[in-house]
């Protein structure tokens, strides 16, 4: 079974949010889970649907391992959610103040 590492909240550094939400891509990932209220698989949650597994594979690992995402298996789905609580409670506003500029 997959083993997901997820940093706890008191783990997430400033510089690691920073960093992951500094590729377009991921950024625009954070945005689309932001929109939705439930948990979203990372094929409905990809930017680019021509995507190829490999990379999308690499960025939901970056957004996990910066503490932006938690992802869980639910039968052959990885289903991924924003950690907007352990977030806003390390650097509040401060997803919010990101995800409010355009593209």
């Amino acid at each position: 079974m997959v083993q997901f590492v997820h940093p706890s909240r008191d783990e997430i550094t400033l510089a690691g949010v920073l960093g992951a939400l500094a590729d377009p891509m991921r950024l625009r990932i954070v945005k689309s889970l932001v929109a939705q209220s439930a948990c979203m698989s990372c094929t409905e949650a990809a930017p680019c649907p021509d995507m190829a597994k490999s990379t999308l594979s690499n960025h939901f690992r970056i957004l996990r391992e910066a503490g932006l995402i938690r992802t869980s298996k639910q039968g052959v789905q990885h289903r991924n959610v924003v950690r907007e609580e352990d977030i806003n409670a390390r650097f509040p506003k401060l997803l919010k103040m990101i995800l409010s500029f355009p593209d």
